[in-house]
């Protein structure tokens, strides 16, 4: 599936300039809010129409206002779950998910009941009202809904906004699951770097109305000028590895990565599987001489690109490890008293222990890639 966007809109003040093109299987529309993702989304399922401009599927246009095309939202078979389940609170959850299948004809759905449940998980809850559902149960719920009317593109709106930490690392594998085994096309809107680096086959940044990048996760969110500032903490980088060996006695996995190898809590996943570990800025530590003595097990060579400006008391400092990309989020004064320069080389020290042990074992991204979030 091909997606091509190129509109231009204005709503009162907000003017709303997007053009791109993606024929990922996971398009992360990211962005801090207010950057219009969530407007861009409404126009791709047909609830706001641009005022120049088009959206294509698969080179079958959607909208193109110069030719005075418009297919109506209900024609567009464009599936959309939004940040809260909005199940029908009289209906069970069995009729709620059958309520999707009234939208297609035989011939055009390509999935049932069985086999929707089976992927989500929600084979316990099909006789229980929306009620007594948790918040990651309702989201299961609306996603199977969404699948049941047979979509071909399925358009997701933060819908992790709105759950707790529990509920969101519940469903985060579910997404995971959809992304990987159904083979439909999704557009997910996100202002989390935790979320887009874990689900993501393409990113698009999007700030003010604009779109500012699109291209893979490890190479744009490995850009710090890209992340939202409602995101700070969590900026950083994303490295591609290969798993090397398991340590079964400390429960430990080697990963083959650019500039060195890195050691994470032990993956159940076979050797030379490709996986994408998520290095934050604030978790890097420099050193100028080879470090000895230290309890974290991860030391990559770099070299030093960029030292960013300053902001307050905090530097960032751009790493190439190897043709990777990598950020050090460091006080000015460290970045003083180590005489740190560009065309340095250094030596950039992550612990292995804080790496999220509940993000460790995800299902493939690209082929056999898998995600692996963690801190330093």
């Amino acid at each position: 599936m091909s997606l091509s966007v190129d509109i231009r809109h204005r709503q009162g003040d907000f003017r709303l300039e997007a053009k791109f093109e993606s024929a990922g299987r996971l398009t992360a529309l990211f962005g801090r809010s207010g950057a219009g993702k969530s407007s861009l989304v409404s126009m791709i399922a047909g609830l706001t129409r641009p005022d120049h401009g088009c959206i294509t599927i698969d080179g079958e246009p959607l909208v193109d206002t110069e030719k005075r095309v418009y297919v109506p939202a209900h024609r567009r078979r464009v599936g959309y779950v939004f940040q809260e389940g909005r199940l029908f609170p009289h209906l069970t959850v069995r009729r709620n998910l059958l309520y999707g299948r009234w939208f297609r004809s035989a011939a055009e759905r390509y999935t049932g009941l069985d086999d929707v449940v089976d992927l989500l998980g929600i084979a316990p809850l099909l006789d229980r009202s929306p009620a007594r559902l948790s918040g990651g149960e309702k989201q299961r719920v609306a996603i199977g809904r969404a699948l049941l009317a047979s979509p071909r593109l399925l358009l997701m709106d933060e819908p992790l906004a709105a759950l707790d930490e529990a509920r969101k690392a519940e469903i985060l594998p579910y997404i995971e699951r959809l992304r990987d085994k159904i083979g439909l096309p999704i557009v997910y809107v996100s202002h989390s770097v935790a979320e887009v680096a874990r689900l993501a086959t393409t990113v698009v940044t999007m700030a003010n109305g604009t779109v500012t990048a699109v291209g893979r996760p490890s190479d744009v969110l490995s850009r710090p000028d890209l992340v939202p500032g409602a995101d700070e903490a969590e900026a950083g980088a994303v490295l591609k590895a290969v798993i090397q060996s398991h340590d079964d006695i400390f429960g430990l996995t080697t990963l083959t990565a650019a500039g060195g190898m890195l050691t994470v809590p032990r993956l159940h996943r076979p050797l030379g599987t490709p996986v994408r570990v998520r290095v934050r800025a604030r978790d890097v530590m420099l050193a100028t001489e080879p470090p000895h003595g230290l309890s974290a097990l991860n030391v990559l060579t770099a070299t030093i690109r960029e030292i960013g400006e300053p902001h307050g008391p905090v530097v960032d400092v751009r790493l190439d490890a190897g043709g990777a990309q990598l950020t050090a989020r460091l006080t000015r004064r460290s970045v003083s008293m180590l005489a740190l320069a560009p065309d340095l080389p250094v030596y950039a020290v992550i612990k292995s222990i804080a790496f999220d042990e509940a993000n460790l074992s995800l299902a493939p991204q690209y082929g056999t890639d898998v995600a692996v979030e963690g801190g330093n």
